[in-house]
């Protein structure tokens, strides 16, 4: 891909941020990155701001928020309103947070409770219904 009058094509803005084309398109397909403008031979031709954004997008997104409440922050950035996207991250941040702790109580409840099955069956006993050691049996 090559640079023109300080602007990129697809594959130069996608290898920048790490990302493919095809996400590029998604994210344009979805309304969350604006149209670019095209070259005379119907290339996109994204802008620095285009980059920025998209940065932003992906970078959200990577912490796992709902792609609306990435595209929501992002536009809110991209207004100039950055301080108030800071605050709604941290507030998201530590939704996210909990969340992740609370399934990560349940993975180690289902870990605990595939050991105790597969030490039964290692055991030669017979396997019991999944449903015996049901929240009842937690902790």
């Amino acid at each position: 891909s090559r640079v023109y009058r300080g602007r990129m094509r697809i594959g130069t803005l996608a290898y920048r941020l790490g990302t493919t084309p095809d996400a590029v398109r998604f994210y344009e397909r979805h309304g969350l990155l604006p149209a670019p403008e095209r070259t005379e031979n119907g290339y996109r031709d994204y802008s620095d701001a285009d980059a920025e954004r998209l940065r932003l997008l992906i970078g959200l997104r990577r912490l796992d928020l709902p792609l609306g409440q990435a595209a929501e922050l992002a536009a809110l950035c991209s207004e100039g309103r950055c301080e108030q996207v800071s605050a709604e991250l941290r507030s998201a941040l530590v939704q996210k947070r909990a969340d992740l702790r609370r399934r990560i109580d349940e993975m180690g409840y289902l870990d605990r409770h595939l050991a105790h099955l597969e030490g039964d069956l290692a055991a030669g006993e017979p396997p019991r219904p999944l449903i015996t050691l049901g929240k009842e049996d937690r902790h």
